[in-house]
C-alpha cells in the first residue's frame, strides 16, 4: 500500500472497471480498491447492459461474459389498478450478433468485468473502504484507506464510489443530494424454470424480453418499475423519488410487494422462488445536480456525477463512457506529465460533447418537470386506459358516440385547456 499508482479508482463498478481497465491497457500502474468481497457484491442496477458501450471497452466481450440473455422485446406498460396499456417493439435483429443490449446479474457480471482488467495489468484491492482523500496545497494526491497504514498515493484519484459519494462531497465537489434528487430502487432476483419463463414472455432460447412499469406500479409517485428476463431468474423492482416516498409515506418495500401482486404482472412470476433483495440509490438529479467532476488530480466518473438518463432509464452505459473517456485524459496528462484541473479538464470536454453530456442536457429538466406535475402518472395514465376500455369494450354502442364519451370524460374546456398545455410542457422537456 506504500507504493505509488499512476491512478488510484475507487469503486469497482461499470464506471470503476472501464477506467481501470483502458488505464491498464494504456501501460498506466493502476490500483482499483473495492469496499465489497468482490465486485459486484454491493452493486445494483436493474439489469440491462448496453453493447455498444461496453463493446468500446472490451471487444466481442459477448462470447465470453457471463451475460444472460440478449434482448429482442422492449414493452412499456402504462397502468392502472386493473388494466394496462402496452406498446413496445420486438425485432429478430436484436437477437444476432453483434446484439443490442443484454440482461446481466451484476454478481456475476462484474466479477468477470473486473477480472479482465487485472489481465490488463490493474491491480485489484476489495473489502477496501476509502475513508477520505488525501489533499497536498490544494492537489488530490492519493487517499486513506481502513487497513493498517493504508495511506496510498497516485497522480490522479478517480472517484467511482456511486451516488452517494461522500468522497467528492468532502471535497466540496456537490453539496448534499435533496430527497429530490435521488431515487430509491428496491428489487428482487425470482428463480423461475427457463422454459417457464420463454412460455410466458413468448420467447425463444437465447432471447430475453424487458417490461417498463409505469403509472400505478409506482402509485401514481415519478419513477417505474421494471421486469427483466434472465436465463432461470426474473428481475422485479421498482423505484421511485427518495421525496415521493417519504410525502406519501411509503416504505420501499410494499410498494415492490403491490407491483409483484398487481394483476398485470402476478401471471408473469407466479410460481417463482425469491433468490435475492437488493436496493440501491439512483441519481435522478441529471444535469441540474452535477457538481464539479474535476479537480488538480482528481475526476469524478458514473453515478458519483450523477450521469444517469431518467427518461430512457440508461446508466451503466453512461457509467462506462464515462470511465473510458477519464482514462483516455489520464493517459494523455501522463504523457504530459500535468494532472492539473486543467489538463484533467480534458475529460469533461469530451464527456459533454458526447452523447453523454448531450442526453443530459436534452433531459436536464424532465425529472424536476414530472415531478412537479404529479397528474401524468396518477391521471393521464388512469384516463388513457378508461379511454382504451371504452373504445374496445363492444357493447352495441356506435364508435362516434364512444368517441363522444372519451372527449366528454376529459372534462370540460378548462380541464381540456389543461392537459393540452401539460402535454405541450411534458414535449418541451422531452424533445
Amino acid at each position: 500500500m506504500s507504493e505509488k499508482f499512476d491512478c488510484i479508482v475507487v469503486g469497482a463498478g461499470p464506471a470503476g472497471i472501464s477506467c481501470a481497465h483502458e488505464l491498464a491497457k494504456g501501460g498506466a500502474k493502476v490500483l482499483l480498491l473495492e469496499r465489497g468481497e468482490y465486485p459486484g457484491s454491493k452493486n445494483v442496477m436493474g439489469g440491462v447492459l448496453y453493447r455498444k458501450m461496453m463493446e468500446d471497452v472490451v471487444p466481442d466481450f459477448w462470447k465470453e461474459a457471463p451475460l444472460e440473455r440478449p434482448i429482442v422485446e422492449q414493452r412499456f406498460m402504462m397502468m392502472d389498478k386493473e388494466s394496462a396499456v402496452t406498446v413496445g417493439y420486438k425485432g429478430m435483429e436484436w437477437g444476432k450478433e453483434p446484439y443490442n443490449n443484454f440482461t446481466v446479474l451484476r454478481a456475476k457480471f462484474d466479477q468477470w468485468f473486473a477480472e479482465k482488467a487485472v489481465q490488463q495489468g490493474a491491480v485489484l484491492i476489495c473489502e477496501t473502504v476509502v475513508l477520505e482523500c488525501i489533499v497536498e496545497n490544494g492537489k488530490v494526491v492519493g487517499v486513506r484507506t481502513d487497513r493498517p497504514n493504508g495511506e496510498v498515493y497516485a497522480d490522479v484519484v478517480v472517484l467511482a464510489d456511486g451516488v452517494n459519494s461522500l468522497l467528492a462531497q468532502s471535497l466540496g465537489f456537490h453539496k448534499e443530494y435533496k430527497p429530490d434528487e435521488v431515487a430509491l430502487a428496491t428489487m428482487e432476483i425470482l428463480k423461475l424454470d427457463k422454459g417457464v419463463i420463454e412460455d410466458r414472455f413468448n420467447l425463444e432460447d437465447n432471447q430475453g424480453c424487458t417490461i417498463e412499469l409505469f403509472g400505478d406500479a409506482t402509485k401514481g409517485i415519478l419513477g417505474t418499475g421494471f421486469l427483466y428476463t434472465n436465463k432461470d431468474t426474473l428481475s422485479i423492482g421498482v423505484g421511485t423519488l427518495l421525496s415521493g416516498l417519504i410525502k406519501h409515506k411509503i416504505k420501499p418495500y410494499e410498494l415492490l410487494e403491490y407491483v409483484k401482486n398487481h394483476p398485470m404482472i402476478r401471471p408473469y412470476i407466479q410460481g417463482s422462488e425469491p433468490q435475492e433483495y437488493l436496493a440501491h440509490l439512483i441519481p435522478e438529479g441529471g444535469f441540474n445536480s452535477m457538481g464539479r467532476i474535476v479537480g488538480d488530480g482528481v475526476i469524478v466518473i458514473g453515478d458519483a456525477s450523477q450521469l444517469v438518463n431518467a427518461i430512457h432509464r440508461e446508466g451503466s452505459n453512461l457509467a462506462m463512457t464515462s470511465g473510458r473517456l477519464a482514462a483516455e485524459t489520464i493517459l494523455t496528462a501522463k504523457a504530459a506529465g500535468d494532472f492539473t484541473e486543467n489538463m484533467l479538464g480534458l475529460y469533461r470536454t469530451r464527456l459533454m460533447s458526447g452523447f453523454v453530456g448531450q442526453d443530459m442536457q436534452k433531459y436536464k429538466d424532465s425529472t424536476h418537470h414530472f415531478d412537479k406535475f404529479p397528474q401524468y402518472f396518477d391521471e393521464y395514465i388512469p384516463m388513457m386506459n378508461r379511454a382504451m376500455s371504452q373504445m374496445f369494450t363492444v357493447d352495441g354502442t356506435s364508435k362516434w358516440d364512444k368517441q363522444k364519451k372519451i372527449w366528454k370524460d376529459l372534462g370540460g374546456t378548462k380541464e381540456k385547456m389543461k392537459l393540452a398545455r401539460d402535454m405541450y410542457r411534458a414535449w418541451r422537456v422531452i424533445k
